[in-house]
């Protein structure tokens, strides 16, 4: 077997000290740092580049430590990185399907680079923050970040690699929400708002592979109560998403329980008018002038600042957190979070300070030792509620949106509460969490039960989750269930050349479908035309079957948009659509129409999914709050979270299409939820599988992963390369020299085209050891600019689990001026440092919903207990043409895709489906 030659003949770059590495040390031992202590503001929050997505459970000593803004978060510290790259060769190879998601939305083994684990966890402080300030009642600073460098298993170094080797190749129904749960004689309700939260040679790398259950139903727990404790009603779902956006502010405020708005049962969105006779089309929105567009500044998340610049509430603040020893300059993020009532909260109950991103709970009970003296007990009432609230919003952050009840117990236990039992009942009776049984399907080989068994008891868990998560995870379910329910597809029967009445007809849908480019998009028309809800799974050439529908239903004068996670994603479906064919509306039912030309105006149909949301992009909203659309297909469906999706299905008008489509075999949203797959799993809807494969190499070796199997794939234009490295910092090397040299001048994909993908930010192979040494070779300066210069990458971070991709331009006093894609935004300078970063080096979980024409992926040694195959899935398919694969993680890669398909997440979505959908809505 040849040797393809991919970096030429260079000479090696010279060997550079390795950095030492800091042995993590064991949670909460001597010596461990303490990420996210109370202290300077810009430390003190969830690091924008930590992403919820790790799925060990809290306070387990193998949970990562913080999340990310990207995937959801705040400030990063920038690392100082290594330069250069050596000469290396690298044959075509076929590389290694799940894998886990870790600090960054990304999964981490314990004591991985990105952070110390904790026998609590963090929550939103991440473990990979570069400076810790001091925690209150101690007077100590946390060490730098516990980085190490690659360890274990090693791959074979270039000496080892072997022109006939193959290194690298592997050998709840939740039912309502109970309003009205108390304590003995109380009657607290259950929704109330919780109370925390809160170098080398060069190589020579030869050919080498790398490698529905159906669920019972489900009723929420009540409280033990005394008689006449008062019960509310079920909650209904808002009539528009602003209602639920409005709930879910004014739950995480205070300013009400959530229990208020299952007793306020708001009336049902009316019906949808009659349609009118004959569809018309929408017209298109004007097109955009020449000239420059103004710069998008983004609002502040921020609350307006008083006299001074300072938050309101501060300085009262600053007093009691000097009478408890913690730092003062936590007095603004406090007063943010906890209102301009803060003072008095934190004298009342100290523990509240962890509802402050970064705080941790022993720098809380240090906090509530100063401040409380010898009344201060590891069994304070307080304290229980406090902590049970964080460690389900840190659960949260780890993409749960419920926790089960002995899950909840042990993690109470490993942060010191001496009756774990009493702390659930009381933060049950207090309404600090709410109560759900979730009905637990029969194990494989039970023996069924009779059908007149009535009294047979069925297996339930106890799961417990917050009102916040519960609220939307339920309206998501309900509004689900409305488009399902109120879709009546229209019989058409219109006389020749007319449109039919209320909208197109199954001969005029059987004639699109005939017109549709493959088989597997003439499927899925079908299934839409005739289906309020529908699933669609494929790869990312299966992208173009949903763009063929949005044609198709616009042909026949439907309102439909498709809707995808990012920006390169809306652009590439906007291409989709513009080639798409067509069919022309007045087509004779039972003929099949010609196509049509290509039609520049469909891509005006593609839009973001935050665009859609936020009236920027898309149709508009009627007079009820409603999207004004017929038809809605949402590509990325994977990337929604329970939130963000529920605010989508309750914009829909009731008799809408909503097709939610995405590769199932890609990680899971940023945020908490796997709205995606709980659907598939629920069997609730009709389901369309894609029958197109992804093509080319890079698609062979996607597919295979995808099943389980890394296989080896035949390149022979080096569309894979495998680089083995033996150590983190030859990555390092390695990848620089790929982004900057070898790619450029072996495939002809400059290195503005090339994303670096690895698996955390921290260590000595993370993004930010990555972007440093790409910034030093290809934009090297001081970083005038709050650490960024012109020309730089960044990774922007609008909003929790969105990242876009942008360059610097210039900076004044606004701020930090990106160029996004063509858009100019301006991020305020007190912002810069939460919202943005350098951006050579993502994550996968930032990466996901985009591509690029050429991808680098990093695999050091000592990130390999953090992957799934999911993980490997997705961070090998965001290369178009061309895929790198620099390879430490030795025979971990294999093993990942083979046995790791991805990290379990505890949700209720699929047991409310199932019990709010008839079966039969899947044929």
């Amino acid at each position: 077997m040849s040797t393809d030659r991919l970096a030429g003949e260079a000479a090696s770059a010279p060997e550079e000290a390795e950095p030492n590495p800091a042995e993590p040390t064991e949670p909460g031992g001597p010596g461990a740092p303490e990420p996210g202590a109370p202290g300077d503001p810009a430390t003190a929050g969830p690091d924008p580049d930590q992403a919820p997505g790790d799925h060990s459970e809290p306070g387990g000593a193998d949970a990562p430590s913080g999340a990310d803004r990207n995937d959801a978060g705040t400030a990063a510290a920038r690392p100082a990185g290594r330069g250069g790259a050596d000469a290396t060769e690298a044959s075509a190879a076929g590389t290694g399907s799940h894998a886990p998601r870790g600090a960054d939305g990304e999964q981490h083994p314990a004591g991985e680079a990105d952070g110390p684990a904790t026998g609590a966890g963090t929550h939103g402080g991440s473990a990979d923050r570069e400076s810790t300030p001091s925690a209150p009642g101690n007077g100590t600073s946390g060490g730098p970040e516990a980085s190490q460098d690659s360890r274990g298993t090693q791959a074979p170094g270039p000496a080892e690699a072997s022109a006939d080797a193959a290194p690298g190749a592997g050998a709840g129904a939740g039912g309502s929400a109970a309003a009205g749960q108390g304590g003995p004689g109380g009657g607290a309700p259950s929704g109330a708002a919780a109370a925390g939260r809160g170098g080398g040679d060069d190589a020579e790398a030869s050919a080498a592979g790398t490698g529905g259950t159906q669920g019972g139903s489900t009723d929420r727990e009540s409280a033990p109560a005394d008689p006449g404790d008062g019960a509310g009603g079920k909650g209904r779902r808002s009539a528009a998403a602003e209602a639920l956006a409005a709930a879910v502010r004014a739950v995480e405020s205070g300013e009400r329980s959530a229990a208020s708005f299952f007793n306020d049962a708001p009336a049902r969105r009316p019906a949808a008018p009659a349609a009118p006779a004959a569809p018309v089309r929408e017209q298109p929105r004007a097109a955009a002038p020449a000239a420059a567009p103004a710069p998008v500044r983004p609002p502040s998340a921020r609350p307006a600042s008083g006299p001074g610049g300072e938050v309101p509430g501060s300085g009262d603040v600053r007093q009691v957190l000097a009478a408890g020893g913690a730092p003062e300059t936590l007095a603004g993020p406090v007063a943010e979070t906890l209102g301009e009532r803060a003072a008095e909260a934190l004298r009342e109950d100290p523990w509240q300070l962890l509802a402050v991103p970064g705080v941790r709970p022993e720098q809380a009970d240090g906090f509530a030792r100063s401040l409380l003296g010898p009344a201060c007990e590891p069994g304070d009432e307080r304290r229980a509620l406090a902590l049970t609230g964080w460690l389900l919003e840190r659960a949260a952050l780890e993409g749960h949106t419920a926790l089960e009840s002995s899950t909840l117990r042990d993690a109470l236990a490993k942060v010191s509460v001496p009756d774990p039992d009493e702390a659930l009942r009381t933060a049950i009776a207090e309404g600090a969490v709410l109560v759900f049984q979730d009905a637990l399907d029969a194990p494989p080989g039970a023996r069924p039960q009779a059908a007149d068994d009535e009294d047979a008891e069925q297996p339930v868990r106890v799961l417990l989750g917050l009102d916040r998560y519960a609220l939307a995870e339920e309206s998501l379910a309900d509004a689900l269930a409305r488009l399902a329910s109120t879709f009546a597809p229209s019989q058409g029967g219109a006389a020749d050349g007319e449109a039919p009445a209320g909208g197109p007809g199954a001969p005029e849908w059987e004639s699109a479908a005939g017109a549709a480019p493959t088989a597997s998009a003439a499927e899925l028309i079908r299934t839409v035309a005739a289906h309020g809800l529908v699933a669609h799974s494929g790869g990312e050439a299966a992208r173009a079957e949903p763009a063929a529908l949005v044609a198709a239903a616009r042909a026949l004068g439907l309102r439909a948009y498709a809707a995808a996670h990012s920006e390169d994603g809306r652009r590439r479906l906007a291409a989709a659509l513009s080639e798409a064919p067509g069919t022309a509306p007045g087509t004779a039912p039972g003929t099949v129409p010609e196509a049509a030309s290509a039609d520049p105006e469909a891509a005006s149909a593609a839009v973001t999914v935050a665009g859609l949301l936020a009236d920027a992009e898309g149709p508009g909203r009627d007079e009820e709050g409603a999207l004004a659309l017929d038809l809605l297909a949402v590509l990325d469906a994977p990337q929604l979270d329970v939130e963000t999706a529920a605010m989508l299905v309750e914009s829909l008008p009731d008799g809408a299409r909503l097709v939610l489509s995405g590769d199932p075999g890609v990680l899971w949203s940023a945020g908490p939820g796997r709205v995606f797959a709980d659907l598939v799993a629920a069997r609730r809807c009709p389901q369309v599988v894609s029958r197109t494969p992804d093509p080319g190499p890079i698609g062979e070796l996607v597919s295979g992963i995808g099943i389980g199997e890394l296989n080896q794939v035949e390149a022979p234009g080096k569309e894979v390369v495998i680089v083995p490295v033996r150590d983190a910092g030859e990555a390092v090397h390695r990848t620089v020299q790929l982004v900057a040299d070898s790619v450029p001048r072996a495939i002809g994909i400059p290195a503005e085209q090339t994303q670096v993908i690895t698996p955390g930010h921290g260590g000595a192979a993370g993004t930010r050891a990555l972007n440093a040494a790409l910034k030093t070779r290809l934009n090297p300066g001081p970083g005038r600019f709050g650490g960024f210069d012109p020309g730089d990458r960044v990774a922007y971070t609008p909003a929790p689990g969105r990242t876009v991709p942008g360059t610097v331009v210039s900076a004044d006093a606004e701020g930090l001026r990106l160029d996004c894609a063509g858009t100019p935004v301006v991020v305020p300078r007190t912002e810069v440092g939460e919202l943005v970063r350098h951006g050579w080096a993502l994550t996968a979980h930032q990466a996901a919903g985009a591509r690029w024409p050429a991808a680098v992926v990093v695999l050091p040694g000592d990130a390999t207990a953090g992957l799934t195959r999911a993980w490997i899935y997705t961070a090998f398919s965001r290369g178009e043409r061309h895929l790198s694969v620099v390879h430490g993680a030795d025979a971990a890669l294999p093993r990942a895709v083979a046995e790791i398909p991805f990290k379990e997440r505890t949700t209720r979505l699929r047991a409310l489906l199932q019990a709010q959908v008839p079966a039969g809505s899947a044929g």
